[in-house]
Order: structure tokens, then sequence, then C-alpha cells
């Protein structure tokens, strides 16, 4: 068996998804979503009842009027933090339901 120069599983996951037709912006899109949680944190997790992404637009359904009212102030940063993670552009608006 022929030896190769080692590879990180980020390196091979991204080698695949990049391999099929339209599989990264895909994978971008559920990144994104994903994301949501992981920036916020737990106390917007616990009032977050939906998320998806639909084209650019991330839908975010939240439970309480307060923390919708508080996140509608914050949504441009939001955005730019989720791409910035992403490392390209994938969000460019935010829809809180």
């Amino acid at each position: 068996m022929k030896r190769t120069e080692a590879r990180s599983v980020g390196e091979i996951i991204g080698e695949i998804i990049d391999s099929g037709p339209g599989a990264r912006p895909e994978y971008d899109r559920q990144q994104a979503s994903w994301l949501w949680s992981q920036l916020l944190g737990p106390s917007i997790t616990r009032v977050t009842t939906r998320r998806y992404v639909e084209g650019d637009t991330l839908h975010v359904y939240i439970s309480s009027a307060a923390v919708k009212s508080e996140l509608a102030f914050m949504l441009d940063p939001l955005i730019k933090r989720i791409n910035d993670t992403i490392g390209r552009p994938v969000i460019r608006k935010i829809s809180l339901h």
C-alpha cells in the first residue's frame, strides 16, 4: 500500500463535499443554520423554536417577543459573523418570525 501525506478529517470532508455537484452550497446553508445556536448561545437557543435557510435568507422562529425585539437590532453583525465563520457570503438576510 502506497503511503501518502497525512490529511486532516476536515480536508477530506471538504474534498468530498466539493466533488459533488451542488453539495457545497447546501452544506454551507446547513452550516449557517447550525451556527445560529453556536454563535448566540444557550439562552437564545432556548427561545428559538425553528430555523432554516431558504435561498440566501436564514429564517428564525423566536418564541419570546422581547428577545425577537433585541435580536432585530443585531441582524447585520450576526449576518457578518455567520458569513465570516463559514468563510464565504452565504446569508444575506435574517428573517425573524
